[in-house]
Parts: C-alpha cells; sequence; structure tokens
C-alpha cells in the first residue's frame, strides 16, 4: 500500500547561488559523503530529501542530515533513513522507499514514494 508521494524541483543555477552565498548550508543540508558531488548531483539530492519530506508528511523536526542519497551497487539512487527521519517513517509503518532523481536543462527533479 501507498502510504506517501513527494515531488520536488530544483533550479540548478540558483541553487548554487545559495549555496555560494551561505556556504554553511552545504554541511547543514549533506553528508561528507554527499558534498563531494557536482552541483547538479547535489540539486538532485535536494530535491529527493524535499520530497522525501512531503512524503513523510513534512513533520517539524527532522534532520537534513538524517536522509542521504546513496548509491546501491547497480549505481540506481537509494534513500537511507536514520534518526527523525527513520523515526517518522517507523511511525508511519514504511517498509519500502523508492526515489528518482534527474537533472536536465538546468533543473533537478526527484520523486519518492513510500510504501507499507
Amino acid at each position: 500500500m501507498i502510504l506517501g508521494v513527494g515531488i520536488d524541483v530544483v533550479d540548478i543555477a540558483r541553487f548554487g547561488q545559495t549555496l555560494e552565498r551561505t556556504p554553511a548550508m552545504r554541511t547543514r543540508l549533506f553528508t561528507a559523503a554527499e558534498q563531494r558531488r557536482p552541483l547538479a548531483s547535489l540539486a538532485a539530492r535536494f530535491a529527493a530529501k524535499e520530497a522525501l519530506a512531503k512524503a513523510l508528511g513534512a513533520p517539524t523536526g527532522m534532520g537534513w542530515l538524517d536522509a542521504e542519497v546513496v548509491n546501491a551497487p547497480t549505481g540506481d539512487p537509494k534513500l537511507e533513513m536514520r534518526g527523525s527521519v527513520l523515526a517518522r517513517a517507523d511511525e508511519l509503518g514504511v517498509r519500502g522507499v523508492h526515489v528518482s532523481m534527474s537533472h536536465d536543462a538546468g533543473i533537478a527533479s526527484a520523486v519518492v514514494l513510500l510504501e507499507s
């Protein structure tokens, strides 16, 4: 059963300008491994975290670093959850998380689907 769906889009250039203006955002939003990614990939990962928050019902108090986009051995993106994000997912009965990300033509996007 589907428990939640979230989607988000990010203007890559604007996101890059925000990171340049406020360098501390990079460490607040992304794990050390994520921070090594190029800008378009960071924007897509930010979109995935936003989409995940929406799918979880956007509860207050969730930590950005409690969700991390990693790559499965196949190269497919996968969301790892811990701390506040995992607690909310457990509360909802989430047993499966699906994420799709893309970046092209200056836009990054992500969709997250949660299932029981």
